[in-house]
């Protein structure tokens, strides 16, 4: 039998993932979200944090969504897995909104290489859109520093290579506010140029500064990365930072526990035959396994290599760092009001598909 009790946002700081942390709970909050911490005691007797957002989508319709959780105390088997969010689901309801429509999870749980997770039983329903990319890749930083190079495609270390050679200079942003301020809206430029090249959707360059003063600037030094951390790292040629010089890609990354997480990349158009973006990954990979971190998530592929995928390029590119292909179930949602759901999962759809559409338009490039 589940417990749930309501917790202090507090004890989200143990949660394995930054999504469920409490310093994401808090970032959100700053965006329209209402933020939720549970203390869920499994039938193990296993005492876990549980991290609920929630905001009003549409008239009368409020979402809930649990990002990356539960975390479970069982071992990886799907049969149980399934059970356990279907219990969790029902104990949540008293604890909810009144219009809450649905509860949208992104199970943590994953496959390695092999076929994708199977989907949920009823009364779940794939959701229209993911909101967490569930497939991805996990470079293993605990081998020596040649032996991750020599995991890559050789390729990818011709490239990391080609680009030193070629005068690319990598620099992460100290943790000056001035620094920081200029090394956002140049990130931000590359961003928006990315968007217009891609046909993809970016955030206001308010969300990633708030991103920056829940997590704090700067890369991990003594070896630890207990508490979140952003990277901003950008790529430069032919002169510094401080210098007028041509920047030419950057990437933002989270150091949290014993894990790196890349979440936002940006490039230019111009000198992309100088391979800064493998550069860029490289030197965050190095300075991540010397803040104590394990892993280095590249956070999102489409889900296998598809030649005609509209993000064919990101596949390539992600996975020729060598490391572990995960694969996610995705977005489930548990209705609550199954007449107003099923009106909300038409229109979510329909935006998908035009979102989509638009996508395939702009192609994908690394």
């Amino acid at each position: 039998m589940l417990g749930i009790t309501n917790a202090d946002l507090a004890v989200c700081e143990k949660a394995d993932s930054f999504l469920q942390s409490a310093m994401w709970g808090r970032f959100k909050s700053r965006f329209g979200w209402r933020t939720t911490a549970f203390l869920v005691e499994w039938a193990t007797g296993d005492i876990r944090p549980l991290l609920l957002l929630s905001r009003n989508i549409a008239p009368g319709i409020c979402m809930a969504y649990v990002p990356w959780g539960p975390e479970l105390p069982l071992p990886p088997d799907q049969g149980l897995s399934n059970r356990a969010l279907a219990e969790l689901a029902r104990a949540l309801r008293p604890f909810l909104p009144r219009n809450t429509t649905f509860v949208r999870f992104d199970p943590p749980w994953f496959d390695q290489e092999g076929s994708l997770p199977q989907g949920l039983p009823l009364p779940f329903r794939r959701a229209a859109a993911d909101i967490q990319p569930p497939d991805t890749v996990i470079v293993d930083l605990t081998p020596q520093v040649q032996d991750i190079l020599a995991s890559m495609k050789p390729k990818w270390r011709y490239n990391i290579g080609l680009a030193e050679k070629r005068g690319v200079t990598v620099s992460p942003t100290p943790g000056e506010t001035q620094v920081l301020e200029r090394d956002l809206g140049i990130f931000y430029g590359l961003l928006a140029e990315t968007a217009e090249r891609d046909g993809i959707a970016i955030h206001s360059i308010e969300y990633y500064k708030a991103l920056f003063e829940e997590c704090g600037n700067g890369i991990p030094g003594d070896g630890t990365a207990t508490t979140p951390r952003l990277g901003l790292y950008t790529a430069w040629h032919e002169s510094s930072p401080s210098q007028e010089g041509d920047c030419l890609a950057a990437i933002v990354v989270l150091f949290r526990g014993e894990q790196a997480t890349y979440l936002y990349g940006a490039s230019s158009n111009a000198k992309r035959n100088l391979m800064a973006p493998y550069a860029l990954q490289w030197r965050a990979m190095l300075d991540a396994k010397a803040a104590g971190c394990s892993r280095y998530d590249l956070f999102g592929i489409p889900p296998n290599e598809d030649p005609g995928h509209p993000m064919a390029g990101l596949y390539r590119f992600k996975t020729g760092f060598g490391g572990s292909i995960l694969h996610r179930p995705g977005s489930w949602d548990y209705p609550c009001k199954p007449i107003l759901y099923a009106l909300f999962g038409k229109a979510e759809r329909l935006r998908k598909k035009l979102r989509d559409r638009h996508k395939s338009r702009g192609g994908a490039k690394t």
